[in-house]
């Protein structure tokens, strides 16, 4: 179950934005709560029964209430000891940014909320809580099998084949051609395709020099093919960039 808070004195925005979220779970499968809240006082009073949300989407400005959203965030981080808590900030002024980063939020929504951004925030918050993550599929002979993409470490092409490592250390091959997997399903996934015959998922990464990959908890340390060098770099800090506020 995945607890939702919702704080804005806008009426209107509240509303939309709790609809939009329940359509966008029940597309993702997730089972959830959402609480809407029209001043920073409500929510604070809601979270010192002992209350915890898992998101909280959080308005910056309240034309009533003596608690804006920046310091409500404050409250939350502060004095509720609360670190796990994804918080989305949301504005109609790009200019309080800045301001926010000490809060290590989630991410920064400008108003008027678009869906296709409020679907992105979902699918990051459930994939770093572990709750979601999107499936790979993949054919042997006429049969068809998933995986999580978050349990994959990476994929190597060899011979016509391609040899999928997962986390637990498992692998499965099948196959294919690694260059068009990589483009119709893991790009947008935050994958790295470093050579003709690797694709490495970001979050195994543990170094990353100008010839080679490290990943996390295996002695595997992949090349980067000379080609592809300066577009791997580029494509590793767009990702860390997107990961960012």
């Amino acid at each position: 179950m995945t607890f939702i808070a919702i704080c804005d004195d806008e009426l209107k925005i509240g509303s939309e934005l709790e609809r939009t979220l329940i359509d966008i779970l029940k597309k993702l499968n997730i089972k959830h709560e959402i609480d809407v809240f029209f001043a920073g006082e409500e929510l604070c009073k809601e979270m010192e029964t002992g209350k915890h949300y898992d998101l909280i989407f959080l308005d910056i400005e309240f034309a009533q209430g003596k608690i804006n959203g920046v310091e409500m965030g404050h409250l939350i981080r502060d004095v509720h000891q609360n670190q796990l808590s994804s918080i989305v900030f949301i504005s109609w002024k790009k200019s309080y940014a800045l301001q926010l980063f000490e809060m290590q939020p989630l991410n920064f929504l400008v108003k008027p909320l678009k869906d296709e951004k409020i679907e992105e925030v979902v699918r990051k918050h459930l994939k770093i809580s572990g709750l979601w993550s999107e499936v790979f599929t993949y054919k042997i002979g006429h049969d068809i099998f998933k995986v999580q993409i978050k349990d994959i470490v990476y994929l190597e092409n060899y011979e016509r084949k391609v040899i999928l490592h997962l986390a637990d250390g498992r692998k499965e091959e099948f196959y294919g051609s690694l260059k068009e997997l990589y483009e119709d399903q893991l790009k947008k996934y935050d994958f790295l395709f470093i050579h003709a015959s690797y694709a490495v998922n970001y979050d195994y990464v543990s170094a990353l020099t100008f010839n080679q990959v490290s990943l996390l908890n295996i002695k595997t340390v992949l090349p980067i093919s000379k080609h592809k060098k300066n577009e791997v770099r580029q494509r590793y800090f767009e990702i860390e960039k997107g990961r960012r506020v």
